[in-house]
């Protein structure tokens, strides 16, 4: 591969790094859209809800880590399709579930499986394109998430209210099953640079600089805000805007398709302006601000909370492909996956923290406040985003 060509298999092997991605996403993300059926219609608190919602996050934040090693070891492909064909297991065992907990396990095991494709579909990604065209595809690759946050939005709260949980589960289960067989059948591991036998082994990235350390400390505190509107976003407009569950689902889904096509935007962004970590800082900027309005809005119960929503939602998510494509940058190819999936674990802990948390904060001070409150979190992750200096020194 030159400096500046783009294997055309690179473009196939990122369609199919998305759709598994996608896969993963939807079952990660179908707790969240039980949440109206759950609290609305069945009487569980929110605080316990989001605890159910945080099942596979936690899931994945046990096994992140431990998927990345594995992709370092022996490629992409097996560790993708492996995963997602557990995932698929999982998402069957919670369609025959009887009870909340058990449920809940199954949440939980199948987070861990569906880890595999957040810890491996990056490394696909950057290990076949080139290094200025990997703004764009980690860009499109990112788009992976919001994505699949959509079609659980439209898909999960309709079935759910309509035929129970059993049926909505079928969603990720199909959706999981099939993408596990393309991807074993499709996926190719990109080229990896030869070492002589005599090498030295690379250094380890996070004893060298302190740059991955923030980054990922950036991404936690970035990705609050963002779980935030993801997990509570359908029940606010249901219950506080008195939308719909189709008509919120639709927005909601919106929302997420628009922030995905953004992720495009601030990747192409980063390779015009050569930096990763100055798109980066502004999005940090932005987030914090539009929670405000965000809160505002919603205190003084303005007419176009559906629309300043849509905007938030579009630019919380959009730090994502950002920080993947420096941690992958950085770490080179020998720590890529190990690195994503630190940095896949330093968000996933938060989430899993936040969502009962927010939880619980919505149910003591209201959605207002909560809002004003997770505008702190991108706030602080202003001043901890590396300098231009920094990367480009490391690079």
């Amino acid at each position: 591969m030159t400096l500046t060509s783009t294997p055309p298999r690179a473009w196939a092997m990122l369609a199919v790094g998305v759709l598994a991605q996608v896969a993963g996403t939807v079952f990660v993300t179908t707790p969240a859209f039980l949440i109206p059926l759950l609290h609305l219609e069945r009487g569980m608190s929110l605080a316990d809800a989001g605890l159910l919602a945080a099942a596979p996050t936690t899931g994945l934040v046990l096994t992140l880590i431990a998927w990345g090693a594995l992709a370092d070891r022996i490629g992409e492909r097996v560790v993708i399709a492996g995963g997602l064909a557990l995932t698929a297991l999982a998402a069957l065992g919670a369609v025959f579930s009887s009870g909340y907990v058990a449920l809940g396990i199954f949440f939980l095991l199948g987070g861990m499986a569906a880890a595999s494709t957040n810890a491996a579909s990056g490394r696909v990604v950057v290990g076949w394109f080139p290094k200025h065209r990997r703004g764009l595809a980690m860009g499109i690759r990112q788009m992976a998430p919001p994505l699949g946050v959509t079609i659980s939005a439209v898909t999960i709260p309709v079935l759910a209210s309509g035929s129970g949980i059993a049926t909505a589960l079928l969603v990720p289960l199909v959706f999981t099953a099939v993408i596990a067989i393309v991807c074993a059948l499709v996926i190719s591991d990109p080229p990896r640079a030869a070492r002589a036998p005599d090498a030295a082994a690379p250094a380890n990235p996070y004893r060298t600089s302190a740059f991955l350390w923030r980054i990922h400390a950036v991404s936690a505190l970035l990705v609050l805000p963002q779980f935030l509107l993801s997990t509570f976003g359908l029940v606010w407009l249901v219950s506080e805007q008195h939308w719909t569950p189709l008509a919120a689902g639709v927005l909601v889904g919106a929302a997420q398709f628009i922030g995905a096509i953004g992720r495009i935007g601030v990747g192409v962004l980063s390779d015009r302006v050569g930096s990763r970590v100055r798109p980066l800082r502004w999005v940090a900027v932005s987030a914090s601000a539009v929670m405000l309005v965000l809160a505002a809005v919603d205190a003084t119960h303005f007419a176009a909370a559906g629309i300043v929503f849509v905007i938030a939602t579009s630019v919380t998510v959009a730090d994502n492909g950002l920080a993947f494509t420096s941690v992958a940058e950085m770490a080179g190819s020998r720590w890529a996956g190990r690195a994503l999936g630190a940095q896949n674990t330093a968000q996933f802990l938060t989430a899993s923290i936040a969502a009962p948390l927010f939880g619980a904060l919505i149910g003591l001070l209201g959605y207002p406040l909560t809002f004003l409150i997770s505008a702190f979190a991108p706030a602080v992750a202003i001043p901890l985003v590396p300098s231009i200096e920094a990367e480009h020194d490391k690079l």
